[in-house]
């Protein structure tokens, strides 16, 4: 009973791959490049990836479950659908999507759209699915980080709205939590949706406001200005992800990713812990 990560050598993925060999789960991986994995000898690798068709299909041969992991990509719907209709062409009914908070509201920003109409496809097509819909990463601060620390500026547009910002860590624990449910489940269950959140939400003072505390001198807010955000951006990546990113900032300034009631309570339960906090991130890299 196969469990297939794709995206298994990034910040999720291969927390994932993690997890499950912890829970001694039969793993195989998808790599573009295998001697850069570097899993442990129990994991198989195949190599290949999301648009190479005979990759996928060895990939896929003989899974059960597949992880679905799309990065942001210019391609990124073209990647999740071949994968799916590959999926479902060898016979693999059970999948745990990646997806994102707010996907079928955000839709003017682009990998919320293609994620929406993945989830679309992955419901429509009759998979047995969990959809995880992950707030805005924690670790997405780390490139933030210096400008924080060396300006005393927060420069990431969230408003006053609030985001539950949700460490990457919990992320690889509920999937691998849900994969392993869904592969071993003696018949198809039906397509759910987790929220996956931090267990605070805050807004961009109270952002820059925990990193003063925690760095012990001033650090103000840079203000609700994504187009700023994305000139910022532009220089550290192509320009069509920061003008993405600026569309993403907007719809936080506007509308906020703030969960739903249960949401935080639900992650409790599952994991059977507390939730990594914003502040005890903070913590740790300013550290």
């Amino acid at each position: 009973m196969t469990i297939l990560v794709t995206g298994a050598t990034g910040r999720v993925g291969r927390q994932v791959v993690d997890q499950l060999v912890s829970r001694r789960a039969d793993v195989r991986v998808l790599v573009r490049d295998p001697s850069k994995a570097r899993f442990p000898s129990e994991v198989a690798v195949v190599q290949g990836d999301m648009l190479d068709i005979d990759s996928l299909r060895r990939a896929l041969a003989g899974v059960r479950t597949l992880f679905l992991l799309n990065a942001v990509a210019g391609d990124e719907f073209t990647q999740a659908l071949i994968a799916l209709n590959i999926a479902r062409e060898c016979g693999v009914e059970r999948v745990v999507y990646l997806s994102v908070m707010h996907a079928e509201r955000f839709v003017n920003v682009p990998h919320f759209a293609v994620k929406s109409g993945a989830e679309r496809m992955i419901e429509q097509m009759g998979f047995s699915a969990t959809i995880l819909r992950p707030a805005y990463f924690i670790d997405n601060e780390l490139m933030i980080k210096d400008v924080v620390v060396n300006h005393g500026v927060y420069p990431m547009p969230i408003g006053s709205k609030g985001v539950a910002m949700v460490d990457t860590r919990d992320i690889a624990e509920v999937a691998a939590i849900e994969l392993i449910r869904r592969n071993e489940a003696a018949e198809r269950l039906p397509v759910e949706t987790i929220n996956l959140v931090g267990p605070h939400t805050l807004t961009g003072p109270e952002l820059a406001s925990i990193w003063s505390d925690v760095l012990g001198r001033p650090v103000g807010y840079g203000g609700d200005d994504p187009g700023a955000f994305e000139q910022n951006l532009s220089g550290s990546m192509p320009k069509w992800m920061a003008y993405e990113m600026r569309l993403m900032a907007e719809r936080y300034v506007s509308d906020g990713m703030v969960p739903e009631a249960g949401d935080v309570e639900r992650l409790v339960g599952m994991l059977g812990r507390p939730l990594h906090a914003y502040r005890d991130f903070v913590a740790e890299v300013a550290g």
